[in-house]
């Protein structure tokens, strides 16, 4: 085993849940702003039980203390259809809901505006936008969508899109004779049939997710190489099966076996060809390889 194999290995830990549970918060009490006279409960009365259900880990905010919580759950809560397109969302009432400052509110907003679901203007307040406004491309939006309601729809739709990039890529790393990058997809591999072996499946996640990175960037093209992360976020949301790389088994290990030994022959179309199989759905789903749908 080489020292880059062992190395993930033994790195390897159980993913956390993400969230914080009851009591592991620090508090910063949000007083009530004066003047405000209430008519009824807060309109986050009752958003216990919808926290607990959209409550996912969310990768690109997990360890970031309260303001990386706050992105996650409200971020979950849009997503979801909690909080609908045009709901207004009162910095006081999410301070108050969540017990956190408003240097938290006003930062988590922020966060949840650059990515296209809040919009904040003068006279009109902090307000939910549209799904047609939202960046879809995002890997926290991407993650949110795999574990909510739209579920079925994230899935499918990052399944088209990988079959529109990486066979591509596979095609074009073959023309590209650069044996440190494939180098390192020979290690990813190794990696791989190790951690199939000892039957460690974050280990062979992480590996086959460096392997899809390290084929894009090898690739030469910056706007397909701008679009990896979306192939590292469907690789960690793929709740499947929906192609060879969900589960670790012997045929997925194969596949990739064949895409380094077709780019070391800088074999193009064999390249593609392996990718296209390894993007291949398992034979006993009743789903197939995706197709342009209908309009």
């Amino acid at each position: 085993m080489s020292t880059l194999a062992h190395t993930m290995m033994t790195a390897a830990r159980p993913a956390d849940s993400g969230l914080a549970g009851p009591g592991e918060l620090d508090r910063y009490p949000y007083p009530e702003s004066p003047g405000v006279d209430r008519v009824g409960p807060p309109s986050w009365e009752g958003s216990e039980s919808e926290l607990g259900r959209v409550g996912r880990r969310a990768a690109g905010n997990r360890g970031r203390g309260l303001h990386g919580q706050l992105v996650q759950q409200l971020g979950q809560m849009i997503v979801s259809g909690d909080l609908g397109a045009d709901r207004p969302l009162v910095p006081e009432e999410i301070g108050q809901r969540f017990e956190v400052s408003r240097t938290v509110v006003r930062e988590s907003l922020r966060v949840l505006e650059a990515k296209g679901l809040v919009s904040a203007r003068p006279n009109v307040g902090t307000r939910v936008r549209p799904v047609s406004d939202w960046n879809l491309l995002d890997a926290d939006i991407i993650e949110w969508r795999a574990f909510g309601p739209q579920r079925d729809d994230q899935r499918r739709e990052l399944s088209e899109l990988r079959w529109t990039i990486e066979p591509l890529a596979a095609r074009l790393a073959a023309g590209h004779g650069r044996e440190d990058i494939q180098q390192r997809l020979s290690d990813m591999v190794e990696i791989m049939g190790h951690a199939l072996a000892q039957g460690d499946g974050i280990t062979f996640s992480r590996a086959d997710t460096e392997f899809h990175a390290l084929l894009i960037q090898l690739a030469g093209n910056r706007m397909l190489e701008h679009l990896s992360g979306i192939v590292s976020a469907a690789l960690q949301v793929s709740g499947g099966p929906v192609t060879g790389c969900d589960r670790p088994n012997e045929a997925s290990l194969a596949h990739h076996g064949r895409i380094v030994e077709a780019l070391a022959a800088g074999d193009a179309p064999g390249a593609e060809s392996a990718m296209r199989q390894l993007l291949t759905v398992h034979p006993e789903v009743e789903r197939v390889v995706p197709a342009p749908r209908e309009h």
